[in-house]
Parts: structure tokens; C-alpha cells; sequence
């Protein structure tokens, strides 16, 4: 089965490899593991080559790098929705290509994942795509409402939950395909330029549901063009440029001190 494990505080390791974090002075497991990792889509042509880095599991990530750099591609690769050409990839500690048939669901479940196409079922509500995920995995019904309609108030869609997918704009859209993939309560977040069709209110109020997962342990990577949503935060950035990865640390951009009196 796959789950989230905890570290444990003396050093010692329950499973999987293990990061050493500084600020909280105890040893971290490793959520994503990426080594020589290849993925070409055909004549000769790698869109990711030779890439290696870890996460730690309860890190926030932002992924950055100009458009068509293998960025989405290397979402979909953590995800488990395509398959590495070269290289092995490990998720908590399971090598994905060595993953049995019937743990994949599990996998599935244990990952949110919000991409650029949202998949949406047009001929079902809003409501009924939120809570089809929580169905299918053998929740009871009270439970599964109750989580849909949170994770759809989370996202600010309560007044369109009976809507059809067709009749939201582009940008409730995107919110109701995250209000899916964070109603499973996911261990590993992924999420592909979330806030690209919002206006600036409704883009902080979903990086607010983000935040709010990385605060309670859940692993978070978000890919994105914006730099001030990076340097807002400080976190850890994986740049992808021509198939390349590299990792950037960069200062988080101080907030503007109030006059003293």
C-alpha cells in the first residue's frame, strides 16, 4: 500500500531514504527520488536528459523554466502517467517501474494531480466530479459528500457545485480540477500552472489550498512562470531548461516594513 511515512526523531529510519533538514534538526524520508532519468518522445529528441534530484517528504517545490523546457512532462513522469525512457524513478520509496499492477491504484489515490488539461466529465455537475474519486475508492456516501463539499467550498465554487463543467468559466475550471485532486487528501501534491487562468484574487486564494496542505506535512510541487510567486515564499526551485534540471534556493522577497510611529 502506498502511504506517508513519518520520520522518526531520534535519526533512526522506518523506510526509504532519508534527508537531513537543518531548520527542524532531524532527519527527513524522501518523497521523490529521480536518478538518470531520460524521457525522449521519438527521433532522438530527449525532452528530459539525465535528470537527478530528491524531495523531501513535506517540502514545497516550485518548478520553473520557459514554456516547452519539459516541465509538464516531468510532472506527468512523478505522477506515474507516463514512463521514463531511461533512469529509475522512485515515489516514498517505490521504484514506479517495478510498482505490481494492483498498488497502482493506491498510487493514484496518494497523488493529486492538477494538470493543464483538466479532464473534467462534462456530463456530470460539479459536485459529482469531486465526489466520484472519494465513490469509486469505497467511501461511504455521508463521508464523501462531506469531503466534496469541503474541498469545493476550499476552492470558493460552493454557489456553482451544480453546475456542469461546460457552463464554468476556464478559471473555475481549474479550481474545480483542484478541489478533485485535493478531496482524496493526498500524501504528494503536483500541480501544472494552477493559477494560470486566474485573476490575482482567486490565483492567492488557491495558493492559500496549497499552503495549507505543505502545513500539515503534505508534499507540494508546484510548476509556474510566475517570480513572484517564487520569490514570495523562498522555497526550493527546480529549474528545467532544454531537458536539463538544477536546483536554486532563492531569498525570499521581504515584505515592506510599516513606519514607526
Amino acid at each position: 500500500m502506498f502511504f506517508c511515512p513519518k520520520a522518526d526523531r531520534s535519526g533512526g529510519a522506518n523506510t526509504g531514504t532519508f534527508l537531513y533538514d537543518a531548520a527542524l534538526s532531524y532527519h527527513r524520508p524522501t518523497m521523490i527520488e529521480f536518478r538518470h532519468v531520460f524521457k525522449s518522445y521519438g527521433r532522438g529528441l530527449n525532452a528530459l536528459s539525465d535528470v537527478n534530484f530528491d524531495v523531501a517528504a513535506g517540502e514545497l517545490l516550485f518548478i520553473a523554466g520557459p514554456s516547452g523546457a519539459g516541465k509538464s512532462t516531468l510532472l506527468k513522469l512523478i505522477a506515474g502517467l507516463i514512463e521514463p525512457s531511461r533512469g529509475k524513478i522512485k515515489v516514498n520509496g517505490h521504484e514506479l517501474s517495478r510498482l505490481p499492477a494492483r498498488a497502482r491504484p493506491y498510487l493514484r489515490r496518494a497523488v493529486g494531480v492538477i494538470l493543464q488539461d483538466v479532464h473534467l466529465l462534462n456530463d456530470r455537475s460539479a459536485f459529482d466530479n469531486v465526489v466520484l474519486p472519494l465513490i469509486v475508492t469505497g467511501h461511504d456516501t455521508a463521508t464523501a459528500h462531506a469531503r466534496a463539499r469541503a474541498a469545493i467550498d476550499k476552492v470558493g465554487l460552493s454557489s456553482k457545485s451544480k453546475l456542469r463543467p461546460v457552463e464554468l468559466s476556464g478559471g473555475d475550471q481549474q479550481r474545480l480540477a483542484i478541489a478533485r485532486a485535493i478531496v482524496n487528501r493526498p500524501a504528494l501534491l503536483i500541480a501544472d500552472e494552477p493559477t494560470a487562468n486566474l485573476d490575482d484574487a482567486s490565483a492567492q486564494r488557491i495558493i492559500d489550498v496549497f499552503l495549507d496542505f505543505h502545513h500539515v506535512g503534505v508534499t507540494t510541487l508546484i510548476a509556474t512562470h510566475d517570480r513572484d510567486l517564487i520569490t514570495r515564499h523562498g522555497k526550493r526551485v527546480l529549474y528545467v531548461d532544454h531537458g536539463r534540471v538544477s536546483s536554486h534556493v532563492l531569498p525570499s522577497k521581504k515584505q515592506p516594513q510599516e513606519p514607526q510611529p
